[in-house]
């Protein structure tokens, strides 16, 4: 089953890397670098850029954007969990990233330093009233013109889709509306956004911060 999340004052996080790393292994049957590896393609990143991973949790998807802006580019991963942050640190060889802890209502990064933000499978963590403070704090540090990838738990729409995956997941998981990112994404400001699916549990959303007037 999925390692069960501790709540806190700002959402939840999950305090087991490696626990975390092996749900994560069957619940992608086998896909896991396959999609991620994808994301990273999405997300719009380039040699060179800064990313910041938010609730980037034992950093899989961290070091696949540190090899997409390689070699000069550098990616940083949040996340409220110190065991999950330190596990991250621990099993991470790529140079050009770094792990941190912190929270996505309160990001640790200033006005419009940022060329591309990415979350995988956190905006589900946050209680619905905080999700589009998150994502208002995205745009935030976000630099014009860059971009914001936003991946989460995509539930099977048919019972027997929803049996089948209720023994693994959380109920956050299994209830989660991946319908309103993109509102939510448009509502804090970005533009051109626009989605999809990928196979089997993905539903990812990318937007642009406008250009400065």
């Amino acid at each position: 089953a999925e390692p069960t999340p501790h709540h806190h004052g700002h959402g939840t996080h999950i305090h087991h890397g490696r626990r975390y790393d092996r749900f994560a292994t069957v619940l992608f049957g086998g896909r896991r670098r396959h999609i991620f590896t994808q994301l990273a393609a999405l997300s719009g990143a380039r040699p060179g850029d800064r990313v910041l991973d938010v609730g980037c949790g034992t950093g899989y998807l961290t070091r696949m954007m540190a090899r997409t802006v390689a070699p000069d580019g550098h990616v940083t991963g949040l996340d409220p969990s110190p065991q999950v942050v330190a596990h991250a640190r621990h099993v991470t060889r790529e140079p050009n990233c770094a792990f941190i802890e912190g929270t996505a209502i309160a990001l640790d990064a200033v006005d419009n330093s940022v060329d591309v933000v990415v979350t995988s499978l956190m905006i589900h963590h946050l209680p619905e009233p905080m999700r589009p403070a998150a994502l208002r704090e995205m745009y935030r540090v976000i630099r014009p013109e860059g971009h914001v990838l936003v991946a989460d738990f995509r539930p099977p729409r048919t019972s027997a889709g929803r049996a089948l995956i209720s023994p693994l997941v959380s109920a956050a998981m299994t209830r989660n509306p991946v319908r309103v990112l993109a509102p939510m994404i448009n509502d804090a400001g970005f533009q051109q956004v626009h989605g999809g699916n990928l196979h089997p549990w993905i539903r990812y959303v990318r937007g642009v911060k406008p250009a400065a007037e």
